[in-house]
């Protein structure tokens, strides 16, 4: 599983499903339609600043709210990489790692980290690195299993492979 690099965007506290993808895009599950909503509810420019690789920094309950597969879905579409969280919603944690968007919990990383800070995710080792201002954090490292989903692409795909 390769490193995630990239410009932080920083979110606050119980960021939840509608707002990562507001509930008036739900009728369309083309994740590349969906992308082009991503954070609008929450962050009108994310979707014209964010680029490939980017990632996402939320302190606590990232995605809470309704259970829908479209917000982790939009995410990843929209380019993000990773996204890091002092704690996430259950559900959404689930169904990020089943279509293979890699979330890491670290409430350290997830406080101090700061938006437009370039950070560096090493999947292996859970070493979070705020490449901006040198500090190191220590994450959860992803267990072999749940790699091998995200390298695949999510559940149904490692399943089919």
């Amino acid at each position: 599983m390769e490193n995630a690099r990239g410009t932080v965007f920083k979110y606050g506290d119980n960021v939840d499903t509608d707002v990562i993808i507001p509930a008036r895009y739900l009728n369309n599950t083309d994740p590349k339609d969906l992308a082009k909503h991503c954070m609008e509810d929450i962050d009108k420019d994310f979707v014209n600043k964010v680029q490939e690789g980017d990632i996402i920094v939320a302190t606590k309950n990232f995605g809470c709210g309704s259970s829908r597969e479209h917000a982790p879905i939009s995410i990843k579409a929209a380019g993000v990489s990773c996204v890091i969280a002092d704690t996430f919603a259950r559900i959404f944690y689930r169904n990020s790692i089943n279509i293979g968007l890699p979330i890491v919990e670290c409430p350290e990383a997830a406080n101090e980290i700061s938006s437009g800070d370039c950070v560096n995710v090493d999947f292996n080792s859970g070493i979070i690195t705020d490449e901006t201002t040198g500090k190191k954090y220590k994450g959860q490292a992803f267990p072999p299993f749940m790699q091998k989903i995200i390298d695949c692409g999510g559940l149904v795909n490692y399943l089919n492979s």
